[in-house]
């Protein structure tokens, strides 16, 4: 039986079968191996350090010295009560052969209660040492006798009440890694957006140009939805055009946000609100996938400062719909988490979880609505994983038996094709919208006018603390450099090439890191690698919806990413070499400085993300905008002039000519062109043609443009009316 048990000992602590039947080990579950969320025993357990192993160890290996001591108490009890049988059956054969000797027999019966009264003396020492064996292993033992009374009357343990149990359960979550991950991805989007929130009602980052054009696409998602959903791509812009609502991207996945509040005001807090929030689920969702891949919490917190902070993502600071990116990586975490996949410790079955799958694929289809400028690439790269993960599965079937299981399989299906719908059905009315303006599609000569050379991923933009004075000359030499300026920042170069040669990650992983850098930064320069026909030119010819993206350089989106994973890893050795010199040192005084040390690669990265955006006052609504009904006209009409009209809007959704997007409609350029003479009678009747009511004009912004001077025409002729609303002039029809 002896033998039987250790080999069951041996059997279970030996090396542990894998689902692919390789028998061999499966690899220890570090901290850096728990995804996202990781809720079980085994994944909370991963977020201990290497050290924590060391100790689980010698944890273990003094269990069982423990244990192969008391069962060698329990064997010497053992030999005291074979002591007392052969005593037993000694006396029983001698009280047979004596027969009637009284005396004798009394002398056998005396000698068996002496022999079982040394058996359970021994074995009540061998219980008594086993005990306080155990009570030096909790630590409770000591020197001092236990309570005699302890017998009579032992306390029982103590029961959690339901509130107590309340408070334990908080106070887990409220220190929980996850927790205090998206508490200090809050915290530091807060302070790295500053003055954003300074005064949130009244001003907007980097212009009012395009962010107004998108705090007002949050408040009319938001107002359509409430009021009429089914007219939610007829916006009330553009008039008389329909599908307005898809002549720009539309940051449809912000529309709960947009059920709250009515007005200008509304809409500007909501939009600045948004922008800082969409920082901080960019580094929350860097963090995610660099723990996932099997990155350290510094190597973490670095990959996700690096990816929301880059230097060149300053410029993009009035493009809401390119800095929210944060669902792109996230969503990527919770598939990884989902499948049980790790870059350092590979495919691990009983980490499979179909919730998390489904999920990931819930969190791309978000991403994806808020806009094709970087949902679509997104949507081709899970497409290309989809495919070359087919393609491996099919290639080692034989090898890995089930890899997925029935229930994850279901997930990624359904988790699939919701996001298939979704992009279905967003691409609908944008694909509507190239039909009925063929001026909305981009051409090569297009995509040249914004394709950086190669010294724009060296030139930061101006809105950077630290280098937009240094490189503002060599911002002079680029075409437009609003969208050439594609510094990621030195530090994390410095970093990301440091992890090609000192990193967690194996070769192999570094070097198809490195590649889909190379390959994203020829994909930024659009045109501009060798005229872009092995990069760029394919993509834009053969695959649907690439050719409507005129801005090659915001692929820097997956060099940056690809850059802080390369740092993730660099960052997380360095971690794992800075606790085994502060262990080894003596006296160990030099330890808490030289972890402190580990923090200084993330205080860098922040360092060179540090902002110097403007943050212009939104101009005031005219108490025109709140008065006069639609459809209207606002003079003077451009691409910029129109977007903050779209905010003033906010309060009534009236009809209006005007609006801004990435192309002018052929209608509306007309409008412009034949009201340039306005108030005359050819203007005049063109307007009420095509159901214009109201024109109002405002006196303040006519210098300097085509109107300028129309007040001074008269109109007692045409049948209109004029009339003074605050700073405005108003023309009724």
């Amino acid at each position: 039986m002896t033998a039987e048990k250790s080999g069951t000992t041996g059997r279970r602590s030996g090396a542990e079968t894998r689902a692919d039947g390789t028998g061999a080990k499966n690899p220890p579950d570090d901290a850096a191996g728990a995804g996202p969320g990781s809720g079980s025993p085994d994944e909370r357990a991963s977020g201990a350090d290497s050290s924590g192993e060391d100790d689980t160890a010698g944890t273990v290996t003094s269990a069982g010295k423990a244990k192969r001591t008391r069962k060698a108490r329990r064997t010497g009890a053992a030999k005291a009560a074979g002591t007392a049988s052969t005593a037993d059956k000694t006396s029983t054969a001698d009280k047979a052969g004596a027969g009637t000797d009284k005396a004798e027999a009394d002398t056998e019966a005396g000698a068996e209660a002496e022999a079982r009264d040394k058996a359970d003396a021994a074995k009540k020492d061998g219980d008594a040492a086993e005990k306080n064996d155990t009570a030096k292993q909790d630590g409770t033992g000591d020197d001092e006798p236990a309570d005699p009374w302890s017998a009579f009357g032992p306390a029982p343990e103590p029961v959690l009440g339901r509130p107590r149990r309340a408070v334990r359960a908080v106070g887990r979550f409220l220190v929980h890694e996850w927790t205090l991950a998206v508490v200090a991805a809050l915290a530091l989007a807060a302070a790295m957006t500053w003055p954003t929130l300074r005064y949130p009602r009244h001003t907007l980052p980097q212009d009012y140009w395009d962010p107004s054009l998108q705090a007002w696409q949050m408040a009319w998602s938001g107002h359509i939805l409430r009021t009429n959903p089914a007219q939610l791509w007829h916006s009330n812009t553009f008039y008389p055009e329909n599908w307005s609502f898809a002549f720009s991207d539309t940051l449809l996945g912000y529309a709960p946000a947009g059920l709250i509040g009515v007005g200008p005001e509304h809409a500007v807090l909501r939009y600045n609100i948004m922008f800082v929030l969409a920082h901080a689920l960019a580094a929350f969702g860097a963090y995610a996938l660099a723990r996932q891949l099997g990155a350290g919490r510094i190597g973490g917190a670095v990959a996700g400062a690096s990816f929301a902070y880059a230097p060149w993502l300053l410029a993009q600071a009035g493009h809401l719909h390119i800095i929210s990116n944060g669902g792109i990586p996230l969503a990527l975490a919770m598939l990884a988490r989902g499948h049980g996949w790790s870059l350092r410790y590979g495919y691990r079955p009983r980490r499979r979880h179909a919730g998390w799958a489904f999920a990931g694929w819930l969190v791309a289809a978000w991403q994806l609505s808020l806009g094709f400028g970087i949902g679509l690439p997104f949507a081709y790269m899970l497409a290309g994983v989809v495919l070359v993960s087919v393609v491996l599965w099919f290639v080692r079937r034989r090898k890995v038996k089930r890899p997925f299981g029935r229930r994850l399989f279901l997930a990624d299906v359904l988790g699939g094709l919701v996001f298939a719908a979704v992009g279905a059905a967003l691409a609908v009315p944008y694909f509507k919208v190239a039909e009925l303006h063929p001026n909305a599609e981009r051409t090569i000569g297009d995509i040249g006018l914004y394709s950086p050379p190669a010294s724009g991923f060296f030139t930061a933009p101006a809105e950077s603390r630290v280098w937009g004075g240094l490189h503002e000359g060599a911002r002079a030499v680029l075409p437009w450099h609003p969208e050439m300026t594609l510094l990621p920042g030195f530090v994390l170069y410095a970093l990301a090439a440091g992890g090609l040669f000192f990193s967690v990650w194996r070769v192999r992983h570094r070097i198809f890191l490195l590649a889909g850098v190379l390959v994203t930064m020829a994909l930024a320069m659009g045109t501009r690698f060798f005229g872009g026909r092995f990069t760029y030119v394919p993509l834009f010819d053969y695959l649907p919806g690439w050719s409507g993206l005129r801005t090659p350089g915001r692929m820097m989106l997956w060099t940056t990413l690809l850059l802080g994973l390369l740092a993730a890893g660099a960052v997380t050795a360095f971690c794992m070499r800075v606790r085994e010199l502060a262990a080894e040192r003596v006296p160990p005084w030099p330890g808490p400085w030289l972890r402190l040390a580990t923090l200084l690669p993330l205080a860098l990265v922040l360092v060179e993300g540090l902002n110097a955006t403007p943050q212009p006052v939104v101009p005031r609504q005219p108490a025109a905008l709140r008065t006069v009904d639609g459809p209207m006209l606002v003079l003077p009409s451009s691409q910029n002039l129109d977007q903050p009209v779209m905010l003033w809007s906010t309060d009534r959704f009236q009809p209006m000519v005007n609006g801004g997007s990435g192309f002018t409609p052929r209608s509306q350029a007309r409008i412009r062109e034949a009201t340039v003479s306005f108030p005359d009678y050819a203007s005049v009747d063109y307007l009420r043609q095509i159901g214009v009511k109201n024109v109002v004009v405002l006196r303040d912004e006519l210098e300097g443009t085509p109107w300028e001077g129309m007040l001074d025409r008269p109109v007692d002729a045409l049948g209109v009316a004029r009339e003074q609303v605050g700073e405005a002039v108003v023309f009724r029809l």
